[in-house]
């Protein structure tokens, strides 16, 4: 069983963040009441590429890394995914609002530059789709970046 993007941001939205190996655990739990037996670390390309394509945002809180819903996630529950309160020993986070721009415009910016540096003209078309719901997600200031991504594809 693999999951979308949206629905691993709709499972860690159920716990509000959750640290990498709680996810992989509730996808092992999810999978298991598929029929589907794997390893957790199984599902590390699925959350690598929901953090590339910035439905999650991994942050530093409280000394770990923890995964949020990002800004271009829609959270979606999987089937069955209710129940994950009950299964998991995880307890409920709330991240500051403040601390997810600062660390999504941190990322963003790191990111836009690799794209340009690479001349990565589809990365760089990709971000500036991502800045637009980055506005809207969180108070952030990207007119430089983005005139930055947008002279990169002329």
């Amino acid at each position: 069983m693999m999951f979308t993007p949206d629905e691993l941001a709709g499972t860690v939205d159920l716990f509000g963040a959750l640290d990498r190996p709680a996810l992989r655990q509730a996808c092992v739990e999810l999978a298991f009441k598929e029929g589907d037996d794997r390893e957790p670390e199984s599902f590390d390309d699925a959350i690598d590429d929901a953090v590339e394509s910035y439905h999650l945002l991994a942050i530093a809180d409280e000394g770990s890394e923890v995964l949020v819903p990002g800004p271009v996630a829609f959270p979606t529950l999987p089937e069955g995914a209710q129940d994950l309160p009950h299964i998991l020993d995880v307890e409920e986070r709330t991240v500051p609002r403040e601390r997810l721009a600062e660390a999504a415009e941190r990322r963003f910016r790191d990111d836009a530059a690799d794209a340009i540096a690479a001349r990565d003209r589809e990365r760089i078309a990709d971000l500036l789709d991502v800045s637009y719901e980055l506005d809207v997600w969180a108070p952030v200031e990207l007119s430089g970046t983005r005139t930055r991504l947008d002279e990169a594809l002329e």
